[in-house]
């Protein structure tokens, strides 16, 4: 019956990843999704998924679930009762709500769209300790204290000794009883990760291109977040001035003036230098605009900033262009003019709509760096 279960249970699953799979553009470009995140773990709400129920046999016999009966009578199904209301002309739909795992859900993304796992950097420079315990000792501090063992061997000796009495079984440790855990020190290579998300929050940039954003920065996340042990943010967001704000703000502020690019990327710059040494961490720079800039001279700055700074020391840097009514995009083609299109330290997307963000992470994460 176990086995059988297990079985069903796979099967379930294997239904599940596949219905997922199905709809993932679809969970991709919904804030819904987003908005049921919980602790590592997502409620995905999953249509037209038949769950097993009884069926009753077709033969009409009296019975005694309802009305008269006497003992012993076969039950079998009562007489149809007349319902209300018409008839409906489609087929019910089955709705089932379901927790999936973020590592999971970025599997399923990662096998849909393909994506390399990511070469890192790091690895021998970043060491992290872990303790596994290994055995029993004699001697070692109290917060090590094995209670167990302890008991097990004060019982033996007040057993041995003839002081158990079974009417009042009171055993007291004394120093010689006491067991502890040991253990033993190992070091692994890891490798840390720091995202920097870069936005303008200038007048053009509307409610719909932010959320297009935010939608955008969760899946990144969910993938980035298999790829590392360690994973660190920080948000920047830019007019003609820059500053770091924490996630909340990030995705909720607006501003009316003007537009300087490079504004942003020297403060990216200065948190790199500050916090994140880049023979040790490994840097991944994403910045979404609509593609306004206030002038040609700061663009000019912008790509200086680009190539003699930040592209040699990250990972990746991406440009993710959100269409706007009011934005121009001369950014994008300024940087396809500069760098051009195949750049391999650079990765531009334009995001048209919510539509198209599947599409962006497979062309900011389809190079595996």
């Amino acid at each position: 019956m176990a086995m059988k279960m297990e079985s069903d249970l796979n099967r379930f699953r294997k239904i599940v990843r596949g219905k997922i799979k199905k709809e993932l553009r679809r969970f991709i470009s919904s804030g819904d999704l987003v908005g049921r995140q919980g602790n590592k773990r997502i409620t995905i709400p999953l249509p037209r998924i038949d769950i097993p129920h009884f069926s009753f046999g077709n033969r009409e016999k009296g019975g005694v679930g309802q009305g008269d009966g006497e003992v012993g009578d076969t039950v079998g199904q009562g007489q149809p009762q007349p319902g209300q209301g018409q008839a409906g002309e489609g087929e019910g739909q089955h709705s089932l709500e379901v927790d999936v795992t973020l590592e999971e859900l970025a599997q399923i993304l990662g096998e849909e769209l393909a994506l390399p796992n990511i070469q890192s950097k790091g690895k021998e420079n970043i060491e992290d300790k872990k303790y596994k315990y290994s055995g029993i000792l004699k001697k070692g501090p109290e917060s090590l204290r094995h209670f167990k063992r302890t008991f097990k061997e004060a019982l033996r000796r007040s057993i041995s000794s003839g002081d158990y009495d079974p009417d009042n079984p009171v055993i007291i440790p004394v120093k010689d009883d006491k067991r502890f855990r040991s253990y033993r020190i190992t070091h692994e290579k890891v490798a840390n990760a720091v995202i920097i998300y870069m936005m303008d929050v200038s007048g053009s940039m509307g409610d719909e291109q932010k959320e297009i954003v935010r939608l955008t920065a969760f899946w990144l996340d969910t993938w980035l977040s298999t790829q590392y042990n360690g994973l660190e943010r920080r948000y920047i967001i830019h007019d003609a001035t820059a500053r770091e704000v924490d996630s909340d703000t990030f995705y909720k502020t607006k501003e009316s003036g003007g537009t300087l690019i490079s504004s942003a990327y020297k403060l990216a710059l200065k948190l790199i230098e500050d916090g994140f040494n880049p023979m040790e961490w490994n840097i991944y720079l994403f910045h979404f605009s609509d593609g306004d800039n206030w002038s040609g001279n700061d663009t000019a700055d912008c790509m200086k900033i680009l190539e003699t700074s930040l592209l040699p020391i990250s990972n990746m840097f991406c440009y993710g262009q959100v269409e706007s009514r009011y934005g121009s995009g001369q950014f994008l083609r300024d940087l396809h003019k500069h760098f051009g299109e195949t750049n391999e330290g650079i990765t531009t997307c334009q995001i048209k709509d919510r539509d198209a963000i599947m599409d962006a992470l497979k062309i900011f994460l389809g190079k595996g760096r």
